[in-house]
């Protein structure tokens, strides 16, 4: 069975080599570069085993793309801690929505509605959405990539529907196809990423309820979603033109 590999870094800017990737089930650490070929400098490395092949990476590589803990220890917070977090980032705020339902939305006002006629009031019943007005309109960003399957389940309909409502804070949404999302190796995780510094890693329970959060801020893991919103803001659509689209079905773009 193939390992599940998840890319940390590299250190070249010009063919992807050396970089270093990690096991996500044994934790173990994979690095590539150029192989040690001169006998001198292989007669002088200890413990050499047969069939194992000594590279040369830079010491940077390492530094900044390997592990820094044997076991990193979760930092967990509750949800009134995650929601002041909106309140204090400085630039912006990013987020990878990756699921195909979340309980909450089934509780949100008009949802019933939307389910049963396909449209529905878009009200400001919570409290973030002004949050996120006061933010946007002192210039921050507030920005959001959403996965859709094919076909959209029907949270993902009601999500590419109220878009107009988050819109309407100065959020900018887009989203993109999960069949995209595997060509480009886009984590299953649900995150958002405030200034580029601190990961906020969202954790659901089997009903799809959020219940908490985990705070990263490992130098090294922040840069790997980073590297994810990357990709997935180049390639995502703007929500707009991809609810018209035939396969999404009658969603309003506006």
């Amino acid at each position: 069975m193939a390992r599940r590999l998840r890319f940390n870094g590299t250190g070249s800017g010009i063919n992807g080599c050396p970089a270093v990737h990690e096991d996500l089930d044994s934790g173990e650490i994979i690095v590539h570069g150029n192989p040690l070929t001169d006998s001198e400098d292989l007669s002088q490395l200890q413990y050499l085993g047969d069939g194992e092949v000594p590279i040369v990476v830079p010491r940077e590589l390492l530094v900044d793309f390997g592990p820094k803990e044997v076991t990193r220890v979760p930092r967990i917070i509750d949800l009134d801690a995650f929601g002041k977090l909106f309140e204090t980032f400085e630039h912006t705020a990013w987020r990878l929505e990756t699921r195909r339902r979340f309980a909450s939305d089934e509780s949100a006002p008009g949802y019933q509605e939307f389910v049963e006629t396909g449209k529905m009031q878009l009200e400001f019943y919570h409290p973030f959405f002004d949050t996120i007005r006061q933010q946007t309109q002192q210039g921050k960003r507030v920005e959001r990539v959403r996965i859709v399957d094919n076909p959209p389940t029907i949270g993902q309909r009601y999500l590419l529907y109220s878009a107009a409502r988050n819109k309407a804070t100065g959020e900018d949404i887009r989203n993109l196809w999960r069949h995209d999302a595997d060509r480009l190796r886009l984590p299953a995780e649900d995150f958002w990423l405030f200034d580029s510094r601190l990961v906020a890693l969202l954790n659901f329970d089997k009903s799809d309820e959020l219940v908490d959060v985990e705070l990263i801020t490992e130098p090294v893991e922040v840069n790997r979603y980073a590297q994810v919103r990357d990709a997935a803001w180049h390639y995502a659509v703007p929500y707009e033109e991809f609810a018209g689209h035939p396969l999404v079905g009658d969603v309003p773009a506006k």
